[in-house]
This record gives structure tokens, sequence and C-alpha cells, in this order.
């Protein structure tokens, strides 16, 4: 017998979401059946629900949850009922980047996590009405009360960290941080630009302040989100609502140009200032999402003398050693992601999703 619950529902590109009842298929032998009590809301959640990037709709989006395994499938090793979990995304586990420790690049990654909608086999494990319904988004599908979730995107963990604080590791902290430790690996004394400070850019910022870096300077449009980047690390900010020519203004601050720069924003002309803001041999890490397809035009001298572009998903995480590591830093008030949470009720979305636009939340987190 299909399990009912209540998910958060978009129905057509740029429709609000609407709670709904839904059913869950029954586990496969891989599959975990998990209490959600805390889902993330993340700019990805918020492209695919406008229809920037391909995801079969009507479905079910969330890909930053938190909660408590009730029931597992019959070949699942990692967790049992009872354990308290973090879910991020999925991966195929037999790859060639995800035997080399790199999941965040696995050759399933796009279908199994991003625009696919459906287990590996075709079928979703959701459905209304028993009609199917977009589902297994970055092998979850978190805006539900229950969820049927991959073993291979579940993390253990043992804190007694709320779940509205764990749930931002699954995806924008654990990319923010990412680029930071596992990408850009800053030397005793760089300095590092990053453009945008939402949850992804303060989480880098955050990562930042607990490495060798000397200089740490935060570029955003909103005051507030300036000051707090200060407030968890950064040495210098630059409203660039105010400021006619940022790159201009790093090469000041940094004496020439910074080592390296983190575009957080998914906004190709901001990837464009982040480029012509390093350095010689300088490093520029795109982390944020634009709809498929959007380019960047880069001077190709300008490049010439050794800067590169990389681009990185989920910060090249392997999300069994960067969340545990996170949540110790957070323990020891190290990390303090608390600072960027807002909660919701489940019913309340459509305003998270309102408070996100405007600014006046940085990391909304829906609490079940």
């Amino acid at each position: 017998m299909l399990l009912t619950t209540d998910a958060a529902i978009v129905e057509s590109p740029g429709a609000p979401f609407s709670i709904q009842s839904v059913q869950l298929d029954n586990l496969r032998p891989h599959e975990v059946l998990v209490d959600i009590k805390a889902a993330g809301l993340c700019h990805t959640d918020l492209s695919v629900a406008g229809g920037g990037l391909p995801f079969p709709l009507p479905g079910v989006l969330g890909h930053e949850g938190a909660g408590v395994v009730a029931d597992v499938g019959t070949a699942v090793t990692r967790v049992r009922p009872g354990d308290k979990v973090v879910l991020s995304f999925t991966s195929c586990g037999s790859c060639g980047n995800c035997r080399d420790g790199h999941p965040a690049y696995c050759d399933t990654w796009l279908p199994a996590n991003l625009i696919g909608g459906a287990r590996s086999d075709g079928t979703s494990p959701i459905s209304r009405g028993g009609e199917p319904v977009g589902g297994h988004f970055f092998g979850q599908s978190s805006f539900a009360r229950q969820s049927v979730v991959d073993e291979r995107s579940i993390v253990k963990v043992e804190s007694d960290l709320p779940f509205e604080h764990l749930s931002p590791l699954a995806c924008g902290v654990q990319t923010g941080a990412g680029a930071v430790w596992n990408a850009i690996q800053p030397r005793p004394g760089s300095s590092l630009a990053v453009f945008g400070v939402g949850a992804v850019g303060l989480s880098a910022i955050m990562a930042a302040a607990l490495s060798p870096a000397a200089t740490i300077i935060a570029v955003d449009m909103v005051p507030a989100r300036l000051d707090l980047a200060r407030e968890l690390g950064a040495t210098h900010t630059i409203d660039a609502s105010q400021t006619q020519d940022v790159p201009a203004e790093i090469h000041r601050i940094t004496g020439g140009g910074a080592n390296a720069a983190i575009e957080a924003t998914g906004h190709t002309k901001v990837l464009e200032q982040a480029v012509f803001s390093t350095a010689a041999r300088g490093e520029i890490v795109a982390v944020g999402a634009p709809a498929f397809g959007a380019t960047a035009a880069v001077d190709v001298n300008f490049m010439m003398p050794g800067r590169r572009i990389q681009g990185i998903t989920l910060g090249d995480s392997e999300i069994e050693r960067l969340i545990p590591a996170i949540i110790a830093l957070m323990e020891a008030g190290r990390f303090p992601l608390d600072k960027l949470v807002s909660t919701y009720k489940l019913e309340d979305i459509n305003l998270a999703v309102e408070d996100m636009k405007s600014g006046q939340s940085i990391k909304p987190v829906l609490v079940l």
C-alpha cells in the first residue's frame, strides 16, 4: 500500500507552490524513507520552478533535506530507522569520478539530480491520483513531510544541532565552503573576492576565514548582507550598486588583483567582473547556476597570464567527509551558519520564496 503525505508541488513553470497530498512508492532496495524535519530553499529550486532549468513539472522539488530515517530498503547499509540524517545529492558510486572521490561530477549527475525527475529506470517515486509527477530531485524531493531518498544522497549525523541548521549543509553551504577548501585552497597571505553574499557566498567567506587567506573581499548590492559578511570574516566589502568599477576597486585593495575570485550570483556579467578582478595566475571559480546556454564574454588575451576559470558543482564535495566536518566546526562555534537561517512552515513556502527573492531572507528553511 502506497504511503500518502503532503508535499509542495509546482504545477508548471512560473506557478507558485501548492501543498497537496501525494503518494510515495514502495522502497527499492537502495532507498530510504525519511521523515523530513527541515528543508532549505535554494536558488536552484527557484530556477527549476521558474522554468529556467528543464525538470518535468508538475513536480516536487527540495534538495536540502534533513530528518529522521523511518524505514530502509533491503540493501541499505548506511543508515537504519531512527538515525538523524542530512540529504544531499545522489551519484552512481561506480563511475570514474565517483571512485576517485568526486561524486559531484558523476556520469549520471544531471539526470539523477537536476533534470530527470525520475529514478534511473524512468519511474518516479511520487504520484498524485495515480499519475506520476516529477520527483527524485537530487535523489530526495524533500519539500514534503516524508520522502523516498536514494541511499547515496544520505549522510548520517550524530549532532544535537537543530534540523534547520543542518539542512542547508546539503547544497548551498557545502558549495561555498567546498569552493574555498577543495578548489581554491588559499595560500598563506592570499586574497579572495566573493561576488554575491547570499548563503553560498557567505559560506565561502566563513570557510575563507578559517583558511590562511589574509584578504577576503565581499561584493554585493545589499548593505545588510555586506555587514554580515564583515561579521563572518570579510576584511573588505564593496557595494556594487555604489561602485562604478568593481574590478578596479579590487585591484586597488589587493595591489594588483585578487589571487582568486568566486562568482556566486549566477549572472554572467558578474562572472566577467570576477575574471577581470584577478591577478596574473588568478583562479576564478564559478558556482552560480545561470540558465542553460548562458555565456560570458572573456578577453582571451587577459587570460594568457595564467588565469583559470573553473566551474564547480556542490563544492566538488564528498558528502560523507565534508558535511560532518562542517558540523564539527558549527558545534565548536567556528562556522556560525545559524546567522543565515530564517525558518518558515511548509505551508508558507511561497512567502519564503518571496523573502528570498527580495533579499529579506538569506537562507529560508522550511520546518516541518
